[in-house]
């Protein structure tokens, strides 16, 4: 506001509100009196810009037509942002088929110059005040809808609205908490500017004779009236137009001043992004044994046949997670570790439920804490949303990403509090405060007033484990947590981690790519490669050397120690190579199994000597 921009912004709006709120209490009685011995008269000292064809002061009916001018833009404005809002969030809200036929709507809509659809209404409504108003709100909520869906869209993908899901915050409450605040700023920008434009489209409403009737009058019925006097009195029309003018360069004015305040340009919007994968053949995997589905009742979590696909060439559909079937036992630490395309997070992202379109999971089977899931076709499970920030937690890859930028940390950290737990808001406050403490974040009260930009990476990390630990998880699924994170906070959110399982007893599902990282926490390792699980093997069998498939051997090779010579390069793995078809070469007398049958263990043993007949990642269970 102290910039020349600001301050120009400033001194026209407060001149137009005071033309709206005073003019017509000031000047109205003059503006309204005739003279008839002054019909359509020049400049002069009495009328600076002489009169009309009534004899009426020329200046002062301008004056006091900005009420009614701006009011009705204003008003216009308020309705057709308001609903296009309404319009555009609803295809987040509803999804499906519906959604799209809004979004269709909405294109269809944008498609018409909003001139043409506003004058078009107007003829519909009618001739007046009122129905110019309605006709330029519905013309202005098509491109509205459109601005509203598409910057709703671009957070719908962000990694704290999956975890408002997995929170179980309905979907209209994830829109209106989550989603509104992201986009609020720019979307007040563009109202500011859209009310001069609804100002100049009322203006032309009125000077077509299809907004203010007589005998009321504003800028754009002065504005027709003083047309047929222009060679006479070119005053007459040149005042009005160059008061719609300056008022609707007060609005770009202020959404300048706006733009500038609230930092529009900071707010990436972030779209979510598929890498192609290179398609493998299928790998000889055998159904879990009987001894193996012996465990089930013991599993916190099992999934049996897990698939994820997506549209493929010519609509034939490309498995990206290809059959893969574990269990996850009370109080292990299981990892997932694979290089990135691997199928890490999506397997991680289908036990939550959150594949979304155009992805599409689905499985056998899927226990969770001895309950059965049924798993739709757009990877759903049905009766695992009653479970989320209760029995199920979540932590994502970005700890910035993960928290809403527009709210406090203390409030998204005690929403799992109020919504499944019955508390109170001053109950969840001080549990929030309690678990935000318990995870080690200094200050925690002072603290729980405070933005995410006011916490550095780990405390954000550790702010979204007290956000899973509000209610009494049984599983905590983490998605490379420490990625984004130095070496030093990786340990602190490991540790963490590691404390947890210990004293809690909840198991953690750990995806890296990073497997020294992966053996140093975890019990038992799941290695995943193009798709398939490869190898399901115990931390301490991985780390005494024990690997049996070839991708596995061959991650563990690229791992630096301190006795890895200094003079040589660091081993790494070939682009091209095929370890499903190097992994089928070393057992040629297997049967080919049936597709998309995954290994399955809760425990493996080293075993003294390889049985040639079988799978070369089958183990006996301990």
């Amino acid at each position: 506001m102290r910039t020349p921009l600001g301050m120009l912004a400033l001194l026209a709006c407060a001149t137009l509100l005071f033309l709206v709120v005073f003019g017509p209490v000031i000047w109205g009685a003059s503006a309204a009196t005739t003279d008839t011995s002054k019909i359509a008269t020049g400049a002069s000292p009495e009328h600076p810009f002489g009169t009309d064809g009534s004899g009426r002061d020329i200046l002062l009916r301008t004056l006091v037509a900005a009420r009614l001018s701006v009011s009705m833009a204003l008003a216009a404005t308020a309705v057709g942002v308001s609903v296009g809002i309404v319009v555009g969030l609803l295809p987040l809200i509803l999804g499906g088929r519906i959604g799209q036929w809004i979004v269709a709507g909405i294109n269809i809509g944008v498609a018409f110059p909003g001139l043409l659809l506003a004058i078009s209404f107007s003829v519909i409504l009618g001739q007046s005040g009122l129905a110019a108003t309605l006709a330029i709100a519905i013309a202005m909520v098509p491109s509205y809808g459109r601005l509203t869906h598409n910057l709703g869209a671009s957070v719908w993908g962000r990694d704290f609205i999956s975890a408002a899901h997995v929170l179980g915050v309905p979907v209209w409450k994830t829109v209106l908490r989550h989603v509104l605040p992201n986009v609020r700023d720019p979307l007040i920008v563009n109202a500011a500017v859209t009310a001069g434009n609804a100002l100049v489209a009322f203006a032309g409403l009125s000077f077509l004779g299809l907004g203010i009737q007589v005998p009321l009058y504003d800028w754009g019925r002065m504005l027709s009236e003083g047309m047929s006097r222009i060679f006479v009195n070119p005053a007459a029309a040149l005042v009005p137009g160059i008061a719609i003018i300056l008022a609707g360069l007060t609005f770009v004015l202020l959404g300048e001043v706006l733009g500038a305040v609230l930092g529009t340009g900071a707010r990436g919007s972030v779209i979510a992004k598929f890498r192609r994968r290179q398609k493998a053949r299928e790998a000889a995997l055998k159904a879990p044994s009987s001894s193996m589905l012996a465990h089930l009742e013991d599993a916190v979590y099992s999934v049996r046949n897990l698939r994820v696909s997506a549209s493929g060439h010519r609509g034939e559909p490309n498995d990206l997670v290809k059959g893969v079937s574990f269990d996850i036992g009370r109080g292990e630490i299981v990892g997932i570790v694979g290089e990135s395309g691997s199928g890490k997070s999506l397997t991680l992202m289908s036990l939550a439920g959150l594949i979304e379109s155009p992805l599409h999971a689905s499985a056998d089977s899927a226990h969770f804490d001895g309950e059965d899931l049924t798993i739709s076709a757009d990877g759903t499970p049905s009766r695992l949303d009653r479970h989320f920030g209760e029995k199920l937690a979540m932590v994502f890859q970005d700890p910035m990403a993960s928290l809403n930028p527009a709210l406090h940390v203390g409030g998204q950290v005690a929403e799992t509090g109020l919504l499944h737990l019955g508390l109170s808001r001053a109950q969840a406050r001080d549990r929030a405060i309690e678990r935000l403490e318990d995870v080690r974040i200094p200050e925690a009260r002072r603290r729980y007033g405070q933005y995410p930009h006011e916490f550095s990476g780990g405390m954000r990390q550790r702010a979204m484990i007290a956000a899973g630990l509000m209610g009494s998880p049984s599983l905590i699924l983490a998605d490379e947590p420490t990625t984004a994170l130095d070496v030093t906070v990786q340990a602190e959110i490991l540790t963490l981690l590691r404390q947890i399982n210990a004293e809690v007893g909840t198991s953690i599902v750990f995806v890296s790519h990073d497997i020294a990282v992966v053996t140093s926490l975890c019990t038992r390792v799941l290695v995943m490669y193009q798709g398939h699980l490869v190898e399901n093997i115990s931390a301490e069998d991985l780390r005494a050397g024990y690997a049996e498939h070839p991708y596995t051997r061959a991650l563990l090779a690229t791992v630096p120690t301190m006795a890895t010579p200094r003079d040589v390069p660091l081993p790494s793995i070939p682009d091209g190579t095929d370890f499903l078809a190097e992994a089928a070469a070393q057992s040629p007398s297997d049967a080919e199994p049936a597709p998309g049958q995954g290994c399955s263990s809760t425990a493996s043993s080293r075993p003294e000597t390889l049985d040639a007949s079988a799978p070369i990642f089958e183990k006996e269970t301990r």
